[in-house]
């Protein structure tokens, strides 16, 4: 189970919100007091922190730059209500990897922190090309080759293509794929994926030892014959 350590001090938003990733699997630590955090973060081992930079004692400014001391590593989302350009670039030199202002939404808080535990999962791919059949897939690039012919991604089907490839040979859900890329399963965001799958079989279509198959009421399944 992935832990989050959730700083925010307001009482009936905290609560909101740690029910809401509870509810996802998450384990939560909610603090209130930026105080208290250090302290949490060494016996807690979170693997993200989600930090209000307006709480007493500690800001989540400061405390950002104490956690990236200890653990450079460690993935930090900021919330702010503050909304000017100098705060937004100061929460990225306190070492966020994102920045939230408020008020948001559950969902959107949801996705952003899937996608960077996404991209900090060691079983993640990882920036550097790798071979899809005769495809190149250069994700850090949003493009795929293949003879020397590039097709350009956009994020969502970037994010697509990731999922699958992580996940070959293997049945992949259709609402684990809705959950991590639109972060619901709404019957509007479900034809949009059928939009998407549509699109990489296209993109796929030169090379037919890539197998894009639908598993009806499932999901799908993702292969490449050797």
């Amino acid at each position: 189970m992935r832990k989050i350590l959730y700083l925010e001090d307001e009482n009936y938003l905290g609560k909101i919100v740690k029910e809401s990733l509870s509810s996802r699997g998450y384990e939560i630590k909610l603090l209130t007091d930026g105080a208290s955090v250090m302290r949490n973060f060494d016996q807690f081992n979170p693997d993200i922190c989600v930090l209000d930079v307006m709480v007493p004692n500690i800001d989540g400014f400061t405390l950002g730059k104490s956690i990236k001391a200890k653990n450079p590593d460690m993935p930090i989302i900021y919330l702010t209500a503050k909304t000017q350009t100098e705060d937004v670039l100061q929460g990225f030199k306190a070492g966020g990897n994102d920045y939230i202002k408020k008020p948001f939404s559950l969902e959107e808080l949801i996705v952003r922190i899937e996608n960077i535990l996404d991209l900090n999962n060691k079983n993640e791919i990882k920036l550097a090309a790798i071979m899809l059949g005769a495809y190149t897939f250069e994700a850090d690039k949003f493009r795929l080759t293949i003879d020397k012919k590039e097709i350009k991604l956009s994020h969502r089907e970037n994010e697509l293509i990731k999922l699958l490839a992580n996940n070959q040979n293997k049945q992949i859900d259709r609402k684990v794929i809705l959950k991590k890329l639109w972060g619901d399963d709404s019957l509007y965001n479900s034809r949009n994926l059928d939009v998407y799958i549509r699109k990489l079989r296209v993109y796929f279509e030169r090379d037919p030892s890539i197998k894009l198959v639908t598993l009806r009421g499932v999901g799908y399944f993702f292969s490449i014959d050797k």
